[in-house]
């Protein structure tokens, strides 16, 4: 899965753009302190950067020269600037596309996912699919996939079950499961959470897998 980290000051434009990019799978960091944001940006395991030029402190033009500096982590700009001096600017200094709000969703969608394909297409399955035990989630079709047969997930059981393939290490509490649904725009609650998990536990033995989620009375599930 994909992290892309969103640098805007526009708490109204910040949240649009978490919430579109997470309702599109990808996985979302966000910068609201901006002192030594590029510092902050080679700090972070990220793929690609959406950076606002007018900022606080120092505009975008200076953060993206920063980070050019040490890193070619792939960078768009999205900002209301519509001079063609400053999208030449944006890109000259090592900008890799530019683009003017209000924004086109599906154009903005379409050139991140574009970007992000050419710069990673040697690693595009590494980041596509996790893998445990032979079973494969691949996170952009929500799919499950075990011996040949495949599974859909519904956004929720692939948000669950991508939590439990990712943790595997121990135990996670059903309030972990919840809170991580809640970051990512999911109502959830301990019954839902109990639904689903059941309806995972149904897809799986559909493409025979067994016991695959462990209920740990008291604790929570493992894998």
């Amino acid at each position: 899965m994909y992290n892309i980290t969103i640098i805007e000051d526009d708490s109204e434009v910040r949240e649009e753009l978490k919430i579109l990019l997470q309702n599109s799978g990808y996985k979302i960091n966000i910068i609201t302190d901006f002192e030594n944001v590029e510092k902050q940006v080679l700090e972070t395991e990220t793929h690609l950067v959406l950076l606002d030029v007018n900022l606080p402190n120092k505009n975008g033009y200076e953060i993206c020269s920063k980070i050019r500096t040490k890193s070619n982590i792939p960078i768009i700009f999205v900002t209301s600037r519509n001079n063609s001096m400053d999208e030449l600017n944006g890109i000259m200094i090592g900008g890799d596309d530019y683009i003017e709000k209000p924004y086109n969703v599906p154009i903005l969608l379409a050139r991140i996912q574009n970007l992000l394909n050419r710069t990673y297409s040697n690693k595009k399955e590494e980041n596509n699919v996790i893998e445990y035990k032979n079973i494969k989630i691949d996170i952009f079709k929500s799919q499950v996939i075990f011996n040949g047969k495949e599974i859909e997930l519904t956004k929720t059981e692939l948000k669950v079950l991508y939590y439990l393939f990712t943790h595997t290490d121990r135990i996670i509490a059903r309030t972990d499961i919840i809170d991580f649904l809640w970051d990512n725009e999911i109502y959830a609650d301990d019954n839902s959470l109990s639904v689903v998990i059941t309806r995972i536990r149904e897809k799986l033995k559909e493409i025979g897998i067994e016991n695959l989620i462990e209920t740990k009375r008291g604790q929570g599930y493992k894998l």
